[in-house]
């Protein structure tokens, strides 16, 4: 199997691994084509996608003309850039129930990538133009220490022998020593651990031979404790990465209570940047095959609820959880929040401090920012002045004041 097959089967289950999409619910990649002569070359002899020059390429035929997985990712403050998602292999020893790459899985195709091919593939896709950043995981082979020195093997190839400055998120292996986590972080602009599930009691549900803290959280707590002691200085470019994670939703009987509690320890003790979530799918010749999917609202409901966490100021005695400790698929948690406080107790746009604006649906933090800058200019006395201000004005209408009266909520009229 020739390198750019590899690549194809290595990411063929990535959107398995939710990071940096712009849209992660459902997020499916882009198959760019990396056949086309690269946009920057300086002659017909500088090499292209996967070491051909594109006088090579054009030698090609179609079928062995190579397409990259590559999925948008959407960095801090906005900015997108195409990013390659892969792993360095599909092999695997361990079993956990609902990934395709476990062990015994005999249907599945293996593929694994040394570190030097990884980095010059990437390194390839790169100078052609089709992709700018990397995600790179792996399946467990030898043990997650040895594993892990491969994947950080990769990277410092791809750093110093193919001087690629640009965007890595490198995951931590289960397992992976402190000095490794470490080594991981001067390497990369994110790393991220997988826990799966919300705590210890639900993780044999899915990972029956992961142990929650010594392989898991721990290489997290690691993580803080370094951008806690350490100069950033030490980082890469200067800085310390950020630190994500990842929940597999609806396999192990978890509530959403006990996800975005956990959430909310990693967010506020941990520093984490964003939880992402996934929802659960079953997957042929699996443990759990049979197990229904679980719906993509409740995904989508566990992400606007830790922005809630993340960003608002809410608290998880804030979210609308039922008695069994779950959200409401019919109804975004901060409109439920809204209906419950503030229909008959209305914010007052021109007095709330920051906080308060920020429990107004249709408002959000830069909304709320703009809020309170264009008060020092003068009231905002209707509609019209709270969209100009670029707030949702129809969905904050009914719990607002504006200068003591509810708005009329005649927006398009306006």
């Amino acid at each position: 199997m020739d390198t750019a097959a590899k690549l194809q089967l290595l990411a063929s289950d990535m959107t398995l691994e939710p990071a940096e999409e712009v849209s992660p619910v459902g997020a499916r990649p882009t198959w760019a084509a990396s056949s086309d002569s690269p946009s920057d070359a300086s002659s017909p002899n500088t090499p292209g996608p996967c070491g051909h020059t594109p006088a090579q390429w054009n030698d090609l035929s179609r079928d062995q003309k190579t397409f990259a997985p590559i999925h948008m990712a959407a960095m801090p403050g906005g900015k997108k850039l195409p990013m390659l998602k892969t792993l360095l292999t599909t092999a695997c020893e361990r079993d956990c129930f609902y990934c395709p790459f476990r062990a015994g899985r005999s249907q599945m195709r293996r593929a694994t990538l040394r570190p030097d091919e990884m980095a010059q593939t990437f390194a390839d896709l790169n100078r052609a133009g089709v992709a700018q950043g990397i995600f790179l995981s792996s399946g467990i082979i030898g043990g997650g220490v040895r594993t892990q020195d491969k994947l950080i093997d990769s990277i410092e190839i791809l750093r110093r022998k193919h001087r690629f400055a640009g965007y890595v998120h490198l995951k931590l292996m289960p397992g992976a020593e402190k000095d490794q986590v470490f080594r991981a972080m001067q390497l990369a602009d994110r790393v991220s651990v997988n826990l799966e599930a919300p705590n210890a009691g639900r993780l044999p549900a899915l990972a029956p031979h992961k142990i929650f803290f010594d392989e898991l959280l721990q290489r997290m707590q690691w993580v803080d404790e370094i951008r806690r002691t350490r100069p950033p200085e030490q980082g890469w470019k200067g800085r310390w990465p950020s630190l994500v994670t990842q929940f597999v939703v609806g396999a192990a009987g978890e509530s959403d209570l006990e996800i975005l509690s956990t959430t909310e320890y990693l967010t506020k003790q941990l520093r984490l940047a964003r939880a992402y979530f996934s929802a659960f799918k079953p997957v042929a010749h699996t443990p759990l095959e049979n197990r229904p999917a679980e719906s993509p609202r409740r995904e989508h409901r566990l992400y606007q609820s830790s922005f809630l966490l993340r960003d608002y100021g809410f608290d998880l005695e804030d979210m609308p959880f039922s008695q069994a400790g779950n959200l409401p698929l019919d109804v975004d948690p901060k409109l439920a929040w809204a209906n419950a406080n503030l229909s008959e107790a209305p914010v007052e746009v021109n007095r709330a401090d920051r906080r308060a604006l920020l429990r107004v649906p249709g408002i959000g933090p830069k909304t709320a920012e703009a809020i309170l800058a264009a008060r020092r200019r003068g009231a905002l006395r209707n509609l019209r002045d709270l969209r100009a201000v670029g707030a949702l004005a129809a969905r904050a209408a009914p719990f607002v004041l504006l200068d003591g009266r509810r708005p009329a909520q005649q927006l398009g009229l306006l």
